[in-house]
């Protein structure tokens, strides 16, 4: 049956579509506004082109900017692919012209998912899935933020009050409350541990006496004050108040994720696997859809977690395996760090983990191998419907 391949180039305040046949010819090129009634008119028009012919559309976006569209176009029943941004870079260099457009790209999305047949179809997904994709993708810009910032804050320390900055571990509660209030060698000192103690006491720091006595040590080690002291103290005090306003932040992102994410009919199984908390699990929920349903098998999971290696072979040269280029990166640091993690805590996986350290594998190495077997737990537990158990069930004879 033949069929039409829309491709769509996709912007933020604008999107170009291209439609074309089976040959390859183009039947439809033009710009369109990110905007309902236009693109409403783009699918009418493309599905009008096709006269009853199969219409497969691909974008090289998921999320964002081609929101609206991809809305419109699962809620029309189209077949929508997604070809990445990197692959689309790739296959431009095999098409006429040196220039890049808008349309020049749209031709060769619409082209390549002509062509190829290694493209994974765009499914929306259950509400929680999205909803998880959300509030896991705020979480990780506000984590994210919060490292610039205690950067930023750690640097502008550091031409300070160096033995300060060594002595306080800046991500932590008590010495961001501590910098709030002293900043300076001087004002430490005049302090004192005692009034210093009573001062983080007071503002319900834990272990407020070991944390004075730290600063004011650091303290008695400088007894310069270094040029523009005054506006680096201030700079301080206001990097440090935006810490703490981040870390409130996240901790509601958590709350609300966590609240979530146990709605969810697989929660109870994700959270039995060692390793995995509320957040890894939100993020291993998002990155499937909310279910497995569209993984054929546990090595289609595993390589698109990007766990499982891809050969690079040449000549006499075999068995060179390599990370695969197109992966989905949350999901494969949900299954390296929870397998991480697990190494610590779980029996079986510590097992498996020191088994592969014993054939001579690297610490590195050994924790992709058990993320990559992790991948076949998940897989057989929420095909099965039960929870992660360190002893096997006991299955009775047929």
């Amino acid at each position: 049956m033949s069929r039409i391949w829309a491709g769509i180039d996709s912007g933020k305040g604008h999107h170009h579509g291209l439609a074309m046949d089976a040959d390859g010819k183009t039947l439809l090129s033009r710009r369109v506004a990110n905007d309902e009634p236009e693109l409403l008119k783009l699918i009418g028009d493309v599905l009008d082109l096709a006269d009853g012919r199969q219409v497969t559309w691909a974008i090289d976006m998921t999320g964002g900017e081609p929101a609206l569209l991809l809305a419109l176009l699962v809620n029309h029943g189209q077949e929508v692919l997604y070809i990445p941004g990197r692959l689309v870079n790739r296959a431009s260099d095999g098409y006429r012209g040196e220039g890049k457009t808008d349309a020049r790209d749209a031709l060769v999305i619409a082209d390549q998912a002509r062509m190829r047949r290694d493209l994974r179809p765009i499914r929306p997904g259950d509400e929680a899935a999205i909803e998880l994709k959300l509030l896991t993708g705020r979480r990780a810009d506000l984590v994210a933020d919060r490292v610039r910032v205690v950067n930023r804050l750690r640097g502008t320390l550091l031409s300070m009050f160096p033995a300060l900055e060594r002595a306080m571990e800046l991500t932590n509660a008590g010495p961001l409350r501590l910098l709030t209030g002293y900043q300076t060698p001087a004002a430490i000192r005049r302090s004192g541990t005692t009034r210093l103690t009573k001062w983080l006491a007071n503002r319900k720091v834990r272990n407020a006496r070991a944390l004075a006595e730290a600063a004011v040590e650091a303290a008695e080690r400088q007894h310069t004050a270094v040029p523009g002291e005054k506006t680096i103290a201030k700079l301080v005090h206001t990097l440090a108040e935006e810490v703490m306003a981040l870390n409130e932040q996240i901790s509601e992102m958590d709350k609300l994720i966590e609240g979530r994410f146990r709605e969810h009919e697989l929660a109870d199984i994700v959270l039995s696997v060692p390793g995995i908390g509320t957040v890894l699990g939100a993020e291993f929920l998002a990155a499937v859809g909310g279910s497995l349903d569209e993984f054929d098998s546990p090595d289609a999971l595993a390589a698109f977690a990007g766990v499982a290696p891809a050969p690079r072979d040449s000549g006499k040269v075999s068995g060179n395996l390599h990370r695969p280029l197109v992966y989905n990166r949350r999901l494969q640091r949900v299954f390296y760090t929870s397998a991480l993690v697990s190494v610590r805590y779980d029996p079986n996986s510590r097992k498996f983990y020191d088994r592969k350290r014993a054939e001579g594998k690297k610490h590195v190495q050994a924790v992709l191998a058990l993320a990559r077997r992790r991948v076949n737990v998940f897989w057989a537990l929420i095909r099965d419907r039960r929870c992660y158990e360190v002893t096997p069930p006991v299955t009775a004879a047929a």
